[in-house]
């Protein structure tokens, strides 16, 4: 296995891995991952939920004194899209500071960070640190990889603390909106597109319904600093052809939720606004995650970034969801910050960067942060 010798060079190699979600293809990347950990003195056990989408817990288990660390990120990214990109990526392109590829920001740039930072870790602790380090599959498509591990008994172990590697430019988050997704579907009754008088036409249902849903009305105070739900109307779709009346239409729902909003209430509102001709049906979901900013640990990685970064922080959230929304509750709520090098704002677009100086510092966070709750 070739030995870790520069990050910059390690984020490279995970960029030449192509694991777009659909169809994600995972596995190969996952395991060059899991080699290298093995090397470091980690033990790694593999889960795959479909064929190739495989996910991979890597512990090391030395002083059982405390409950482990665990540090997680995913392999797989979104696809291209259709703009066209300028910068290859999947070579690793860099510019400067600027690193670019597909999943430079989301998230490969934080996996590798993680990865030094354990290497670092594992090697001054001689083995004798206490930490868990899981690189899902499937995360773009709602957590499914994580899901799938938190279904197997045994698999994730416990932990006293998460740190989750999406991207924020190395600006500590103690929590994220949850999220739901809705298939609402209405039905008509088809007829010749010359007499549309003989039919009932979905796609018109579908119309109404849709600008009802722009005045929904959650009923709930924003969070103190997650914000507001948000509902967007994403997709509709319907008919079989231009020249008939259309039976059928369906609108995809996405709604970002906080605490205190549950999601089959939620559905139970829309379709008691839409009415029982309306099926409303949730196609999958996230749940919100906040950590209390008092905690002790929380307020110590909030120390560690502000010595590293010279930002200070304060309670903030992401509008995104991530693994977290099955880690958290699997290791029993445990304070969770979501940390990473990439920058939100370069997540899923064309020509997705992040920058090499993030990169780096992010090493030196994670290895603190692991070093403090290790005794390292």
């Amino acid at each position: 296995m070739k030995p870790l010798l520069n990050s910059l060079q390690f984020t490279q190699d995970l960029l030449r891995f192509n694991t777009m979600n659909p169809p994600g293809q995972e596995d190969e990347c996952v395991r060059f991952i899991g080699g290298l950990l093995e090397d470091l003195g980690f033990s790694t056990n593999y889960y795959a939920y479909a064929e190739g989408r495989t996910s991979l817990v890597a512990k090391l288990r030395g002083d059982k004194s405390y409950l482990p660390l665990c540090l997680t990120g995913h392999i797989d990214t979104v696809p291209l899209g259709t703009s066209q990109w300028q910068k290859e990526p999947f070579n690793g392109e860099t510019d400067g500071d600027v690193l670019y590829g597909r999943g430079t920001s989301d998230m490969k740039s934080g996996v590798a960070a993680m990865i030094f930072a354990a290497k670092e870790i594992a090697s001054a602790s001689r083995g004798n640190a206490n930490l868990t380090l899981i690189f899902t599959a499937g995360e773009e498509t709602c957590c499914a990889g994580a899901y799938h591990l938190a279904e197997q008994p045994g698999a994730l172990g416990e932990a006293g603390a998460i740190v989750v590697g999406e991207p924020t430019a190395n600006y500590p988050l103690i929590g994220h909106k949850g999220a739901v997704r809705f298939a609402i579907r209405t039905s008509g009754v088809t007829a010749h597109a010359s007499t549309p008088e003989l039919g009932d036409n979905a796609i018109y249902k579908a119309a109404r319904a849709s600008l009802q849903l722009e005045q929904f009305n959650f009923g709930i105070a924003p969070h103190s600093f997650l914000g507001e739900p948000t509902l967007n109307v994403g997709t509709i779709s319907g008919g079989q052809n231009i020249n008939s009346v259309p039976d059928q239409a369906i609108i995809g729902v996405d709604i970002r939720t906080i605490p205190g909003l549950d999601h089959q209430d939620i559905r139970e509102q829309l379709q008691q606004l839409l009415g029982r001709e309306v099926e409303v049906n949730i196609i999958n979901e996230a749940t919100s995650v906040v950590s209390d900013v008092k905690h002790d640990w929380i307020q110590q990685v909030f120390s560690i970034t502000r010595s590293v970064t010279g930002q200070e922080a304060r309670a903030a959230g992401a509008t995104f969801f991530s693994d977290a929304s099955v880690f958290t509750p699997a290791y029993n709520f445990s304070p969770t910050i979501i940390l990473g090098p990439g920058e939100p704002s370069m997540a899923h677009k064309t020509d997705e960067y992040c920058h090499i100086s993030k990169l780096e510092q992010s090493i030196e966070i994670y290895a603190l942060i692991v070093r403090q709750w290790c005794g390292v």
